[in-house]
């Protein structure tokens, strides 16, 4: 009987230890189904989900769910924590309890007072280990405390460095599609003289954010549940609005160029199906249409009045449909399970950005300027000295 108790100690530990390295330390995807860190999440999220849809407070409710990811990082601490107390219990039970307990009679609660007191440091002295392999597993426990926390607490900067990095394309992709950002807007913002080249830089910056969201949310898998700053953002909604352009570029688009946004395309895709596949989600087939032919319609009307060529052959439709279906099934899997919405092709209630404010005083100094230089044409014309005489003032 204590050998099978010695053994479930044993098989505790390692399976705290291993979980811990596969999730913290190991830079590349976790196996196992019977992980600690996916059975944590299956077993907490569902349920903070159904209390937290509750709200009906849009701001409240995507605030609630922002708490969950830094939560779940601390409580899933707890557990490996818990889990090694209970883990070295077990071996102290097994090897016969060998502690000297002024209050408690040797048994397993002593064992498990015993553990507690020795992982986190407390050092009471009221329980003494009596024998040298209790004294050398209370040392290997202390140990193995310590060096859990440190590690952790060391790849807290990690983590959050990896989030930062992923916020910061989003917060820029607010001025240049929209927010939520959307195919539509960011195809028309980039409908100026050399918006094409600019479009394209854009898409390369993506391809590369897509590129480090796949290593650094392979590897930490707890950043999908992290939130974006304002409530009308999320990484999800980010990606998918960046794989329409590039599918719309690919499938109906005139004198862009398609071979970036084919690139983006790809890598972006493979980013949103390993994400997918890390949650074990299958793709979602009976979800409602995000463009029917009626808003394509109007979509193409759109980027017609914004002086994009594209193309008219009767089967843009059915190539971008084509397209959409490479990746728009894993996007809405991930929208699901992680409630952030996915972005329309067309924003439904356009907002003033304060980029506009911005470029409407850009157009009131280059009228300035404009006239300035008149002006000054009228000062070096000798016809037009006669008429100014002393009424005349510089720019």
């Amino acid at each position: 009987m204590r050998i099978l108790i010695f053994i479930s100690g044993v098989a505790c530990l390692f399976a705290v230890l291993f979980d811990a390295f596969q999730t913290i330390i190991l830079p590349r995807r976790a196996t196992g189904r019977f992980r600690l860190t996916r059975m944590f999440y299956a077993v907490t999220w569902n349920p903070w989900v159904f209390f937290v849809k509750r709200i009906r407070d849009n701001r409240r409710r995507e605030s609630a769910f922002s708490f969950y990811g830094p939560l779940s990082l601390i409580f899933l601490l707890v557990v490996w924590a818990a889990g090694m107390v209970l883990g070295f219990a077990l071996i102290f039970f097994a090897l016969g309890s060998q502690f000297s307990d002024a209050t408690l009679q040797p048994g397993f609660l002593s064992d498990l007072y015993m553990s507690g007191a020795t992982i986190f440091t407390l050092g009471f002295g009221d329980v003494t280990p009596q024998t040298a392999w209790a004294r050398v597993m209370v040392i290997l426990e202390a140990g193995s405390g310590l060096g859990l926390l440190a590690i952790v607490m060391g790849y807290f900067p990690v983590l959050y460095s990896a989030f930062s990095r992923r916020e910061v394309n989003i917060s820029l992709l607010d001025a240049r599609a929209g927010s939520p950002p959307t195919a539509a807007e960011l195809m028309r913002r980039h409908s100026y003289e050399g918006g094409e080249r600019a479009l394209s830089l854009l898409l390369v910056e993506w391809e590369r954010w897509s590129a480090e969201l796949l290593e650094s949310h392979i590897s930490y898998q707890l950043l999908c549940y992290f939130r974006s700053q304002h409530s009308n953002q999320s990484w999800i909604s980010a990606m998918t609005a960046i794989l329409d352009t590039s599918a719309l570029l690919i499938s109906g688009v005139q004198g862009h160029e398609a071979r970036q946004a084919q690139l983006t395309f790809a890598m972006a895709r493979h980013a949103l199906v390993d994400l997918s596949q890390i949650f074990s989600l299958t793709p979602v087939t009976d979800a409602p249409d995000r463009l029917p032919h009626d808003r394509y319609d109007r979509l193409y009307g759109m980027l017609c009045q914004s002086g994009i060529r594209v193309c008219g052959d009767g089967h843009s439709y059915e190539r971008l449909r084509e397209m959409r279906l490479l990746y728009e099934g894993y996007a809405e899997a991930l929208s699901n399970y992680l409630c952030m919405p996915l972005p329309p092709w067309i924003a439904e209630t356009p907002r003033k950005d304060n980029w506009l404010t911005v470029a409407n005083l850009r157009a009131k100094t280059e009228a300035a300027n404009s006239s300035a230089a008149n002006n000054t044409f009228a000062e070096n014309d000798p016809q037009s000295i006669v008429f100014l005489g002393d009424d005349h003032h510089d720019f």
